[in-house]
């Protein structure tokens, strides 16, 4: 098995609602994600999949987070904007971007250095 993974950034405020229905107040956070694919045989060019073409549909994804209050992504309004569900939203708008036989294995989104979460699907 081979894998591969890109890392891009973006700055994004966002609010948790909490346990017992407030909310924290809003914040921002200078957030990275970490996205790793896999595959089991290397393509006619001997790669997994260019870079440059994970990188660019990773940033596809995100570009709507940047500079945004992530409430204001639909997805948000119905789900809390925490780093896993922000890893989870991500994940699920890659997957059908891969090359055939490309699979995801993870992605990963710190919200400041030393706290990540990571959605495996």
């Amino acid at each position: 098995m081979f894998t591969i993974s890109v890392e891009m950034s973006f700055h994004a405020s966002h609010q948790l609602a909490l346990p017992d229905g407030s909310n924290e107040p809003t914040h921002s956070h200078n957030w990275a994600v970490t996205a790793e694919v896999a595959a089991e045989t290397l393509d006619n060019t001997g790669v997994v999949m260019d870079f440059r073409r994970l990188r660019a549909e990773l940033g596809r994804i995100i570009a709507p987070f940047a500079n945004s209050q992530l409430a204001a992504i639909e997805y948000f309004r119905q789900n809390n904007p925490s780093a896993e569900n922000v890893a989870k939203y991500i994940y699920e708008k890659l997957v059908p971007k891969l090359p055939q036989g490309v699979d995801i294995r993870s992605v990963k989104v710190g919200e400041e250095q030393g706290c990540w979460a990571k959605y495996v699907g």
